[in-house]
């Protein structure tokens, strides 16, 4: 293993899920932004994960994405090993971090609104950590199946990774813009797609918050989704729609390029 890749798959992946769920943990708890400034935040810390991390990584922090560029033949399955062991304890450590820094704050607001931790109410604040569908702070938005809740994660991702693939093989933009432009990019799609599903694009972003969540008492109830969504729709959603863009990227534009 690469030492070097975990560390800098930690540290920038820990800054992303830190900065970008502790606005969700915000606006839950004191509806402090709306979803244009959650997406900004969002964007940022996208952009802040990456420029810490570049300097020891290639700056993934995103399974999913390191998927893609495995497919890309840009890293090998020994390098996927170190780029998600990173990302996993980064987004940990976030979800830990938040859950300490808002532990007081929560049980307030589970004090007030009569919500016992564990229970189906209690996913109104579990959705700090992991994501949920239907979205349950979409109040408009009663029901959404896994399979187009898959999609849209699914979709969201494909678009991602496309981006991705096409900022780092242009010779026209400067590579210090890149991180940039990926953020807004991020920031774009969860104006999109988070009033459905909280826009994840990113299995560890969703899992490694999520495991700290159930650990912390809100038990079984942050893996009640249909259909084990918590696996199929945020985790395998957008391996399937990196890899869809990280083949149709190699398989047909470079030809048509070429």
């Amino acid at each position: 293993m690469d030492k070097k890749i975990i560390f800098g798959e930690l540290i920038g992946t820990f800054v992303l899920v830190f900065f970008g769920i502790g606005s969700v943990a915000m606006t839950v708890l004191y509806d402090a932004f709306n979803l244009f400034e959650i997406a900004t935040i969002w964007c940022l810390a996208v952009v802040g994960g990456i420029y810490v991390s570049k300097k020891w990584s290639d700056a993934h922090l995103n399974l999913a994405v390191s998927v893609g560029f495995l497919i890309q033949k840009e890293i090998n399955l020994k390098q996927l090993l170190s780029y998600s062991i990173g990302q996993f304890i980064g987004s940990v450590l976030a979800g830990l971090a938040i859950f300490m820094i808002f532990s007081s704050d929560i049980v307030s607001f589970e004090t007030t609104h009569n919500i016992i931790r564990g229970l189906e109410s209690s996913k109104i604040t579990a959705m700090m950590f992991g994501e949920f569908y239907p979205n349950p702070g979409n109040k408009d938005l009663t029901e959404l199946s896994t399979l187009s809740a898959m999609t849209f994660e699914a979709v969201g991702t494909f678009l991602l990774m496309l981006m991705i693939l096409l900022l780092v093989n242009s010779n026209r933009i400067n590579p210090k813009l890149i991180p940039i432009s990926i953020g807004i990019t991020v920031g774009i799609l969860i104006v999109f797609i988070a009033p459905y599903t909280q826009a994840g694009f990113n299995p560890f972003r969703d899992l490694g918050p999520r495991l700290v969540s159930a650990i912390m008492g809100w038990n079984t109830i942050v893996f009640d989704l249909k259909q084990f969504g918590f696996i199929t729709v945020y985790v395998l959603g957008p391996i399937i729609g990196a890899s869809t863009a990280s083949l149709f990227f190699k398989t047909v534009l470079l030809k048509h390029k070429k």
